[in-house]
């Protein structure tokens, strides 16, 4: 990766930015900017939130909201 402000047009451009051997592509060979779309990990289970540190609460009643994603000996009831 590298700044939006910084031309790279030639493979040795390319390799020189990431400190890499030419292999066999030619050092002038032309290149174009690719951008890409950042991914983003969403979790989907109670499991993805618990192993990503975060916690899921699931609203139960007014004002009481379940942590379906509390540790053995943590308490699951939360109280808004």
């Amino acid at each position: 990766m590298h700044s939006m402000n910084q031309e790279v047009k030639t493979w040795g451009d390319v390799c020189k930015l990431a400190k890499c051997e030419l292999g066999n592509t030619p050092e002038d060979a032309p290149v174009r900017r690719l951008l890409s779309v950042p991914r983003l990990s969403v979790p989907t289970s109670d499991s993805d939130y618990k192993s990503a540190g975060m916690s899921k609460l699931v609203k139960r009643d007014q004002g009481v909201y379940e942590n379906v994603t509390a540790k053995d000996g943590e308490d699951r009831i939360v109280y808004r």
